[in-house]
């Protein structure tokens, strides 16, 4: 009987006065569930820190303050490795402004968009006695001024020249809102695209102005020389004892510049760009190596601009016969002529356009006469 007794008492839930006692309200989180919270409270509140820091260093940099904008990048990324992946960049109008700075740098956008449009209203608005342009300071000689519209834009078209020196008359355009207008005038954009494009360019369809049809239309750029870099691994004779064999790296590089005329100039060279670049600037090079020939852009089915040049080596000066040896026999040399046949793919890559040509093919056709 007290065996029982006292084995019915060790049960579980049961008191020694044999009553069960009222269950006890649980918590409702355990203490792994209260770890969990708190270390996922610390995530958020890093990942809050490491942001505010990204965006202070955003605008450090914005500032030029380029020192310390590097120290608060190196605390948000010690803070969370990957914070520039997780911030959207933007801020409510109660922050440090730097969300209200990219709007203003947008409407700032729209307004030089419509930079044109607003230059002419003011002069329009100014006295019909106001010119196009005024002197900063009293000058005693005539200033450019005095001249008529028409003998202004003669002046601009000769800045233009045959070259399309566009980028000299871009840096004209920057004296006064006067010459903006006239660096910005149809009729000398007209003949630009007509010059690259010839009769294909007609219609103004889709482009709104001449100068946007320049600029985004495909097209092989004038301002630079296009540069390929090849390099291939040759053998090498084997040493005298058999021993080794040596192996070379070859490595040249191909130069091609176009000019607004159609002419092209092609340059096989392992010297370095530095050297090669400066003389190429012109026609008139005394490099002998030197292929010139014409090309033309052709716009196919597949919405790709491609180009195709065919280049020929210069041709030789025969030696003049010299009078004591005009009665020896000599057997004449057979004449060849070599040309290249070029096909490129016009691209971009990068921030610049049209500044990259890939290769469809290359072939050399030899005739003999």
């Amino acid at each position: 009987m007290f065996r029982a007794q006292w084995m019915f008492e060790l049960a579980p839930g049961v008191s020694s006065s044999g009553l069960e006692p009222p269950p006890c309200k649980a918590s409702s989180k355990g203490p792994g569930v209260k770890s969990v919270d708190a270390r996922r409270t610390q995530e958020i509140a890093k990942e809050e820190k490491a942001k505010e820091l990204f965006l202070k260093a955003v605008e450090e940099e914005q500032n030029g303050a380029l020192y310390e904008a590097i120290k608060f990048y190196r605390l948000a990324m010690q803070l969370v490795p990957d914070i520039e992946f997780k911030i959207t960049y933007t801020r409510s109008p109660d922050g440090d402004g730097v969300g209200n700075r990219c709007v203003e740098d947008n409407k700032e956008e729209d307004k030089m968009a419509d930079l044109l449009s607003d230059f002419q209203q003011q002069l329009a608005l100014q006295e019909s006695s106001v010119k196009l342009c005024q002197p900063e300071v009293d000058v005693s000689q005539t200033h450019i001024s005095v001249l008529p519209m028409e003998v202004l834009m003669y002046i601009f078209r000769w800045v233009v020249s045959s070259d399309l020196d566009l980028r000299s008359l871009e840096q004209l355009s920057l004296v006064c809102r006067g010459f903006y207008i006239c660096a910005r005038d149809p009729e000398i954009w007209h003949q630009v695209c007509l010059k690259i494009w010839g009769r294909s360019c007609n219609k103004l369809v889709p482009y709104t102005s001449w100068r946007e049809m320049f600029l985004e239309r495909p097209r092989v750029r004038f301002d630079g020389v296009y540069i390929s870099k090849t390099k291939y691994i040759r053998q090498g004779e084997q040493s005298l004892d058999g021993f080794y064999r040596a192996w070379h790296q070859v490595e040249y590089y191909r130069y091609l510049r176009f000019f607004p005329d159609g002419q092209v100039m092609m340059l096989t060279t392992p010297e370095d760009p530095q050297s090669i670049v400066p003389r190429l600037r012109t026609k008139n090079t005394r490099t002998d190596a030197i292929l010139l020939g014409h090309y033309r852009l052709s716009q196919e089915t597949d919405n790709q601009t491609k180009v195709f040049a065919v280049i020929m080596k210069k041709k030789e000066e025969k030696p003049i016969d010299c009078p004591k040896c005009r009665y020896f026999r000599r057997v004449p040399a057979q004449e060849t002529d070599y040309s290249f046949h070029v096909g490129l793919q016009l691209c971009s890559s990068g921030r610049q356009r049209f500044n990259k040509l890939v290769w469809i093919h290359h072939s050399c056709h030899i005739t003999y006469k």
